[in-house]
């Protein structure tokens, strides 16, 4: 079954600064290619930190100088970056990124975690590749159903193969899978119904499978995989 990875959807044509790139030249940057972030980078193109559009707000924030006590004792590092003038003083860092290699899944869930819309994509070697966002990520959604079909039906054939009497049949309607049919075994059924939910586009499985043994009891202890 293809894993999408992050190179697929990432944007590689990415606007990026050395740190020592003055505010105003940040902000007219973010406004001409309409982005919330920068990536900054060294020399050799290795990711520094990454400038938002939340840094930068912080001079306006901190403009008012009748600003009420509770303001004032925000923190000194937010008052720093108000008072910063080049990319490197304003940059968050270390940068939160994703390889070119990672899985969108795993680039999503390193999103929420971070509480970031995008992530810089690094190549082996470190360096700057490209950008990737939350909208990057959700292009997996933008697969037709017949290219869903396909991976799915090798999915079911990657896990059926060695069961000579079970057949399977799936239908994709706007992403949603209805698996239908008879596998041998109970495990063989939930390892068909929790791999076509990784298929890149699936929105959700509706799995009406039957099976001639029930070997839950038998495989529960060898793995968590097959835990409700």
């Amino acid at each position: 079954m293809k894993i999408w990875l992050v190179n697929e959807v990432m944007t590689a044509d990415v606007v990026a600064v050395g740190p020592g790139a003055p505010y105003r030249e940040l902000i007219v940057l973010l406004a001409e290619h309409r982005i919330n972030a920068v990536p900054v980078v060294d020399g050799d193109r290795r990711v520094l930190g990454v400038v938002s559009a939340s840094d930068l707000l912080l001079k306006i924030e901190f403009a008012d100088a009748g600003r009420p006590r509770w303001f004032q004792l925000r923190g000194r590092a937010l008052r720093r970056k108000a008072d910063a003038m080049t990319a490197g003083e304003l940059m968050t860092a270390p940068a939160e990124v994703v390889r070119t290699t990672t899985g969108i899944r795993a680039a999503a869930r390193r999103m929420e975690q971070a509480r970031v819309k995008q992530l810089p994509v690094v190549d082996l070697d470190g360096r700057l590749a490209g950008i990737v966002s939350r909208g990057d990520l959700l292009k997996e959604h933008l697969r037709t159903d017949a290219e869903i079909l396909a991976d799915v039906r090798a999915a079911i054939n990657e896990i059926t193969w060695t069961e000579s009497t079970a057949h399977v049949v799936a239908a994709v309607d706007r992403g949603a899978v209805l698996l239908s049919g008879r596998t041998e075994r109970w495990s063989t059924s939930t390892l068909v119904e929790r791999l076509v939910r990784q298929v890149a586009g699936v929105v959700s499985v509706d799995a009406q499978l039957s099976f001639d043994f029930n070997d839950r009891e038998l495989v529960k202890p060898a793995s968590s995989f097959y835990a409700a």
